[in-house]
């Protein structure tokens, strides 16, 4: 496996998250509208991992009908419901692997970490939605297993310009990520 940087004991995942029909839609049930304005640099980051066989790891809410979730958030991105689907521009392919989740964290009751670790994984790239919610959880766990963290920061949005600010000060300064 090619490696990102020059280092020959790095080796990177790129993270997608809750890139889904019910956060990024017009009108979802959870719209984030700014996510609509990062589509195009993920899928910047995503052709990047491909050409240098960086594996691609989605990450996607998939909640139950009953979720206790939704006593805080509105239901969303039901298993099985179309809002629970990754969106059409950013398909995953054959060869990327999909984790399904139900709290803020990718790593929280998934599989996720065994994942990275089979793959040998010292570094992951993170993508996605919410960045002062689930990015920030998912960068802080990652932080606590010893993982490095990159945020492409045209490549996480959130509900206000005040959380994402605050959440990638948080990640940079506490966790140590690579904001770029």
């Amino acid at each position: 496996m090619k490696k990102l940087n020059q280092s020959d004991n790095e080796s990177y995942a790129l993270l997608v998250t809750d890139m889904l029909n019910d956060f990024v839609n017009k009108g979802a049930t959870l719209e984030v509208p700014a996510a609509r304005a990062i589509i195009q640099h993920i899928r910047k980051e995503i052709e990047k991992a491909r050409k240098r066989h960086i594996p691609i790891i989605y990450c996607c809410d998939a909640h139950k009908d009953n979720d206790p979730e939704f006593k805080l958030w509105p239901r969303h991105a039901v298993k099985g419901t179309a809002g629970a689907d990754v969106i059409e521009q950013l398909k995953p392919q054959e060869d990327d692997y999909v984790i399904s989740k139900t709290y803020y964290s990718c790593f929280y009751k998934t599989s996720l970490d065994k994942l990275l670790k089979k793959l040998g994984t010292t570094h992951l790239i993170l993508t996605g939605v919410v960045t002062n919610i689930c990015i920030l959880y998912t960068t802080a766990e990652a932080y606590m297993r010893g993982y490095k963290v990159t945020i492409p920061q045209k490549c996480v949005a959130a509900l206000t310009k005040n959380e994402h600010q605050f959440a990638l000060q948080q990640m940079k300064c506490i966790f140590h990520a690579e904001i770029v």
